[in-house]
């Protein structure tokens, strides 16, 4: 089923505002917070294992990403999946640098099991996930999205869920139908965290467009590509870019991201 035009999807989230739940890591706090009041959601972040439940039955969506984990992160965020899956509230997985140590990979195997409705993570970490050698530095993507695609359809199909891949060329798939996003600026790897909110954007989007998690999903990360081409067209350096990306973000109408988008659907890999 081909997606609806980009626009669609964005008039929806800001029309419902929807409140993300999002446990996400110190660095990303803030930033993660206002790239999504500047887009058109609420953000709220909460960690305390004792009160996640509660609060993650009165949010629209879960974004849950392991960049700083600690044991007491680590069963807030189990806590908050399963609640998640229980009541049918769709929840992101960012598994960050899950290559790096065994502690992340063990945790990302428990949070799969509960199914997350979309998995956003770059190449190196979309290919450990896959269960696939990778030589992820940290955070970072040491692999490209081309080496990662049979990788990021495979986890797709395996985990009945949508896959995001971001990097130098953005990737969406469901596991059968696959879309190829182009976009963005040379300066956003240069700024730290942008990661970490856009997998809290996806799940705003997917909150506001419940049944097209995979169309939500790209336009998710098509806002990001238009905006960041609009905001690197006069950023001075990383901090006037990160700058102009929420200013970008905020100014995008509907009709910016339908028209402006290069979106490719691909039909073989």
């Amino acid at each position: 089923m081909p997606l609806r035009p980009l626009g669609d999807y964005l008039e929806a989230l800001r029309s419902d505002t929807p409140l993300v739940h999002c446990m996400t890591n110190y660095v990303a706090m803030n930033s993660t917070a206002n790239l999504l009041l500047a887009t058109g959601a609420s953000p709220a972040m909460l960690h305390a294992p004792e009160e996640v439940a509660e609060f993650t039955v009165l949010s629209a969506a879960l974004s849950v990403n392991i960049g700083t984990i600690s044991a007491h992160w680590a069963d807030a965020m189990l806590i908050a999946a399963a609640t998640a899956d229980q009541h049918d509230i769709p929840w992101v997985l960012d598994p960050v640098a899950v290559g790096a140590t065994r502690y992340r990979q063990t945790l990302c195997t428990r949070l799969l099991a509960l199914k997350p409705g979309v998995i956003r993570g770059n190449a190196s970490e979309i290919l450990a996930l896959n269960g696939l050698a990778s030589q992820g530095r940290g955070v970072d993507a040491t692999a490209t999205t081309g080496q990662a695609v049979e990788a990021a359809i495979a986890l797709a199909q395996k985990h009945g869920c949508v896959v995001a891949m971001t990097g130098e060329s953005d990737w969406v798939t469901d596991g059968t139908q696959h879309y190829r996003i182009e976009g963005g600026h040379s300066l956003m790897p240069h700024v730290t965290t942008l990661g970490c909110g856009l997998s809290a954007l996806v799940a705003a989007f997917v909150a506001a467009n419940r049944k097209a998690a995979l169309g939500a999903t790209s336009a998710a990360l098509a806002c990001f590509a238009v905006a960041g081409e609009r905001a690197g067209s006069h950023a001075q350096g990383p901090g006037s870019f990160q700058v102009a990306l929420l200013d970008a973000l905020y100014q995008l109408t509907p009709t910016d991201l339908t028209t402006h988008t290069h979106l490719e659907a691909v039909y073989a890999v």
